[in-house]
């Protein structure tokens, strides 16, 4: 007889998928994706631009991050930059009935956001990219893989 419990399977933001966004800046955020916010979170995501890409949080991990910023950043040389270029990029995005959010128009022109976008799950957030732009990561990342052997290795997934 097996004692083993079967998990309850947590919710996370995992996978990744391509939208077209519409005219007017809107994205059907992955039914998948809006599972993990009405089950663990609410439907309310803070977008915000990041490198290369923009971030979509939930509320509640955003919170975190923001307390991050406020109460360890100011010891870090040099950090005010990055938190005034990424708090200057926040927008809270609501799911509307159809599961679609509005991205604003100056974050997608800064990204050079064309209709053919690609959302990339992060776990506790997902990430939102121009299609080309994500090709051109992914590729980057593919030829460095070996370089990331030593930390798998470290966290006993190798």
């Amino acid at each position: 007889m097996n004692n083993v419990k079967e998990k309850v399977p947590e919710f996370r933001f995992r996978s990744r998928s391509e939208h077209t966004l519409d005219a007017k800046g809107r994205l059907n955020i992955p039914s998948r994706f809006r599972e993990v916010l009405r089950e663990v979170y609410s439907e309310t995501l803070v977008v915000t631009n990041w490198q290369k890409s923009l971030k979509a949080y939930p509320v509640a991990e955003w919170e975190r991050v923001e307390e991050k910023l406020l109460n360890e950043a100011p010891g870090l040389p040099g950090f005010s930059d990055f938190v005034r270029y990424v708090i200057s990029g926040v927008t809270e995005c609501h799911v509307d009935k159809q599961g679609r959010i509005l991205l604003p128009g100056s974050l997608r022109s800064e990204f050079g956001f064309g209709k053919e976008v690609v959302l990339n799950g992060m776990l506790d957030h997902f990430e939102i990219w121009d299609k080309a732009a994500w090709q051109d990561e992914t590729r980057r990342t593919r030829d460095k893989f070996e370089d990331f052997a030593p930390g798998l290795s470290s966290l006993g997934i190798l």
